[in-house]
């Protein structure tokens, strides 16, 4: 197996502005262009463009992809119909987290799941294994994707100037597959920001003209390239979990606060009998999100105390550009009240108070 470090088809064009760059899940990726918090804010303020070009695209195809799917995921793929996205966990047996994707439906018998980069292999390995018994074929088709996410408040004006269809027309999870500045691209408003926004998939010999065509129509629009650091900052002030952090195999979607995705009234899935019997029982840890008062910042694995007493760990630790304050998520046991919940920073004791998000829309 290769370990070289994989680089994504905007590599030089990232370079060209000035990026620094930083490995992740195998990749080697931009962190920032300048300061993350500028990239933060313009995110939030005016436009962002993310090259998250490392995602994985895999294709279910045939008869029984849908059937295949329900069966894979807690979620109903169903529901959404043809041009739809769902979100949902793929799960284990015992409920544990293998993965997060978005299911995209291509067609009555196709669909496209964008996952996660440092899961491509197991994912397609722990799908196909399941679709054993099932009228489908999966194709592990990264190699031949690029994908760009154009996210902020200005994001449809920038995109509109390149698209002959009405984007005020395409709703939340919804997708169209047409041209994006003559690229044939599959255009979803879906995000990791906590923003309005875009998702372009696109073939990865199309990809640096579209990301030149974004960025010189956005230039009046105060667009920014963004790296990974703004995009974790995004993400964590919006509440989204981070595989490895907020879900990962031993946390469950009750725990990790997506008892939403699960759709209890389909018959069976992977996992259906420990979730059910986890939500009968009630779960004994939960991830909780917060704020700190204070300029020091948790950190991922750091202890939470309550009376003394080790009662979880700091999953994800950050820094709010909006709220100018640390912010973070833990798992902690849900026995334990809120207002007990503290970390020993430097050997000083700091509350966490526990924020339901999205964070960023506290003020």
């Amino acid at each position: 197996m290769s370990t070289e470090t994989k680089k994504t088809p905007l590599h030089d064009f990232h370079a060209e502005k000035g990026a620094k760059f930083v490995s992740f899940a195998g990749w080697e990726m931009p962190l920032s262009y300048g300061p993350i918090m500028e990239e933060h804010l313009a995110t939030r303020e005016a436009v962002g463009l993310f090259d998250v070009s490392h995602m994985g695209e895999i294709v279910v195809k045939g008869k029984d992809s849908q059937r295949f799917l329900n069966y894979a995921l807690v979620n109903d793929v169903s529901r959404s119909g043809v041009g739809g996205a769902t979100y949902s966990p793929i799960c284990r047996d015992d409920g544990g987290v293998v993965d997060d994707l978005i299911a995209y439906q291509l067609s009555e018998e196709e669909y496209l799941l964008c996952v996660n980069a440092s899961n491509i292999r197991k994912d397609f390995s722990w799908l196909s294994n399941l679709s054993s018994g099932f009228a489908c074929e999966l194709r592990d088709l990264s190699h031949e994707y690029g994908l760009l996410a154009l996210q902020g408040p200005r994001a449809q004006k920038v995109l509109q100037e390149l698209v002959d269809f009405d984007l005020v027309d395409l709703r939340r999870f919804r997708f169209v597959r047409d041209k994006v500045a003559e690229a044939r691209v599959i255009c979803s408003r879906t995000g990791y920001t906590g923003e309005d926004g875009f998702e372009l998939y696109c073939p990865i010999e199309n990809l640096m003209d579209l990301a030149g065509a974004i960025v010189k129509h956005g230039e009046t629009e105060g667009l920014r390239l963004v790296g990974l650091g703004a995009r974790d900052s995004l993400r964590l002030e919006a509440g989204f979990p981070l595989y490895g952090h907020e879900i990962n195999d031993e946390i469950t979607p009750l725990q990790a606060g997506l008892a939403w995705t699960v759709k209890w009234d389909k018959k069976d899935f992977m996992g259906r009998g420990a979730l059910l019997d986890e939500k009968a029982k009630g779960v004994k840890r939960r991830i909780l999100h917060f704020t700190l008062d204070g300029r020091r910042m948790a950190r991922d694995g750091d202890v939470v105390w309550a009376d003394g007493e080790q009662v979880g760990r700091i999953a994800s630790g950050g820094f709010s550009p909006i709220l100018s304050q640390p912010i973070g998520s833990a798992l902690v046991r849900s026995d334990v009240p809120e207002s007990e919940l503290y970390v020993d920073l430097r050997g000083t004791k700091v509350s966490l108070l526990v924020k339901k998000p999205p964070l960023h829309k506290l003020n």
